[in-house]
């Protein structure tokens, strides 16, 4: 008996073969985030485990906010690879590219200043906040290198070329592994060598990354495609679309942000319980997200194609995919709390309470994974606006509220509540505007119906 597989599912091989190499891929960063803070946290000190997590709140700012320039950039190349239009393809990565170079260069030559204001916000102690300062001047020169990786990293999962992701990942993450252990164990450079590990090995990627491009760029399209990368007209539609997206990780980066602050105002030891609680988050997030980015790359591709009867069975497969990933990082955590945190570090005043949250990963986590994927496809279909809607209400409606109860009633529980009402209103709102879409699909299924 062989097994039939339905034609509107007939993309499952290519989307498990895609998500797997991206989610592969995707967990090797915060699995090296996961290693900074395990050598940190096993230092005696706890004061560099704290400044680290509290200093990364600027580099969520700083890096995962930008990361827009990664979806922006999937979308675009994924639709023009649908249409079978190599420029297209072309523009959509040296457009991007540019924007990404100037901004990482704009954010050195600002390094002073982000600094200053941004430890301005954080609360903390003098001895913590030194420990942050340190890591984030280290860090900071890696600024070119992290947006041109983002980049690359967009446009190659949008021409479906996971493999050159992959290797990008294991270089330049295989790279802060060991530049950790040299900077952080051997030389005692705690903080500042966590940080200037994790610049050095970004522009090991890039490196990766562009020997990739220059091996695989239709070399003929070339002089025609830098002759339009100014074309304005084209250039409002990239903007606009990146602009959107850019919102959604803004409210995305501010809502954990605000959190973690908050978290510092309720004593060390809460923040120390909440970052490596974030720690076991982040590693479901970017997990869940390599499925997302597979969503986006074949949702922009079947609209590119115009297979849009294609687009909710793959939803759907996505949505299951990724609620048993995330599931499987809560359900580990919430069972055995005492090996999973005990990994990250040693310190009994940590650990010996931090069980008493992790249920909240449970909600959390899963909530999480059904938003990133209706956030992919909705970026899939370039849809901006209405993921800007969505996260704006989130943000202002799902999470403000709860947190500032949380803070005003000094209560940890309430606070990682904000979270999960940050996710669910998300999921409200954008599944509402799912039939939309299903509207305007069944309705150009119906005009290529022959008449009768």
């Amino acid at each position: 008996m062989t097994f039939v597989v339905p034609v509107q599912y007939n993309f499952l091989p290519r989307f498990y073969k895609l998500a797997s190499v991206s989610v592969l891929s995707n967990m090797m960063v915060p699995l090296a985030g996961l290693v900074d803070i395990a050598f940190l946290g096993h230092l005696a000190d706890i004061r560099h485990l704290a400044g680290v997590i509290l200093a990364t709140i600027l580099f969520d700012y700083l890096y995962r906010v930008l990361k827009f320039l990664r979806s922006s950039t999937n979308a675009l190349t994924a639709h023009a690879v649908g249409c079978d239009d190599p420029k297209a393809v072309l523009l959509a990565g040296l457009r991007s590219g540019l924007m990404a170079l100037a901004i990482g260069l704009l954010m050195i030559a600002l390094q002073y200043a982000l600094q200053k204001f941004g430890f301005l916000i954080l609360s903390g102690s003098p001895e913590i906040e030194a420990s942050g300062v340190d890591y984030f001047y280290a860090r900071i020169w890696g600024a070119p290198a992290v947006l041109l990786n983002f980049v690359l990293i967009g446009w190659f999962l949008g021409r479906e070329m996971n493999s050159v992701v992959l290797l990008m990942s294991i270089i330049g993450n295989g790279s802060n592994v060991l530049l950790d252990y040299l900077m952080i164990v051997k030389w005692g450079w705690e903080s500042m060598g966590a940080g200037l590990a994790t610049a050095i090995s970004q522009y090991l990627a890039v490196i990766t990354g562009l020997i990739g491009v220059c091996f695989s760029i239709p070399w003929k399209v070339l002089p025609t495609a830098l002759q339009e990368v100014f074309d304005w007209a084209a250039l409002k539609e990239t903007v606009a679309l990146k602009s959107n997206i850019l919102l959604r990780f803004l409210a995305l980066i501010s809502t954990y942000a605000i959190f973690t602050n908050l978290s510092a105002a309720m004593g060390t030891i809460v923040l120390a319980e909440n970052g490596l609680l974030l720690q076991i988050a982040l590693l479901s997030q970017f997990t869940v997200q390599g499925v997302g980015m597979t969503t986006q790359t074949l949702i922009g591709n079947f609209q590119g194609k115009g297979t849009k009867e294609q687009m909710i069975p793959l939803l759907t497969v996505s949505i299951f995919t990724s609620l048993l990933m995330a599931l499987a990082f809560a359900v580990a955590s919430v069972v055995f709390p005492d090996t999973v945190f005990g990994l990250l570090t040693n310190h009994t005043e940590v650990n010996q309470n931090i069980s008493t949250y992790t249920v909240w990963l449970l909600p959390l986590l899963g909530f999480t994974a059904v938003a990133f994927m209706l956030e992919g496809y909705f970026i899939g279909l370039k849809e901006g606006a209405t993921l800007r809607n969505a996260v704006l209400l989130a943000f202002g409606l799902g999470f403000l509220p709860l947190a500032i109860a949380a803070w005003y009633l000094h209560n940890n529980h309430l606070l990682w509540m904000s979270l999960v009402s940050y996710m669910t209103t998300v999921i409200l709102v954008l599944g509402l505007q799912l039939p939309r879409t299903l509207g305007k699909q069944n309705l150009k299924n119906q005009e290529l119906l022959p008449s009768s």
